[in-house]
């Protein structure tokens, strides 16, 4: 009888080990927060999205209000065609610009919306015109390690 007891508890522990990776693996995957509303899409052109990744977040004010769907190269402009789905709870002018930001130091890359001041409302299928691209850290290493570099010979 006590070995059954003893089973028992190694088999709670077991399954709430399994419930535990499985609830990490959804955080990990940006899945811990699927939205099942109406959404529309909208586009984006950037010089330079970073390490932004499909599913990344869409945030406006800390609030999450879309996510991106799809990252390609448009080869008529060499630039990053960002497809990004939000949540129709939420509109934004035809103004509305989008940057691509880092949470933390070194944390996951996502796009942040601010809202303009324009009357007419984004819509399905609308571009977004007033973007700026991520910043990349080992550019900005490289300027300043340039600039002190010049500094010295002088």
């Amino acid at each position: 009888m006590e070995r059954t007891t003893m089973d028992l508890w190694v088999g709670i522990f077991v399954v709430g080990g399994i419930a535990a990776l499985v609830m990490l693996a959804m955080k990990v995957g940006n899945l811990g927060s699927y939205n099942v509303s109406e959404t529309y899409q909208v586009q984006a052109y950037f010089t330079n999205i970073g390490g932004l990744k499909p599913k990344a977040s869409i945030k406006s004010a800390g609030v999450l209000v879309g996510r991106v769907v799809d990252i390609s190269l448009d080869t008529e402009n060499y630039q990053a065609k960002v497809s990004m789905s939000l949540d129709k709870r939420y509109q934004f002018s035809t103004d509305t610009s989008a940057k691509i930001l880092t949470s933390g130091l070194l944390g996951e890359q996502y796009i942040g919306l601010e809202a303009g001041a324009e009357e007419v409302m984004l819509k399905q299928g609308d571009q977004i015109k007033m973007t700026q691209s991520a910043m990349v850290m080992e550019d900005l290493i490289g300027k300043f390690i340039y600039n002190k570099a010049a500094e010295s010979a002088q």
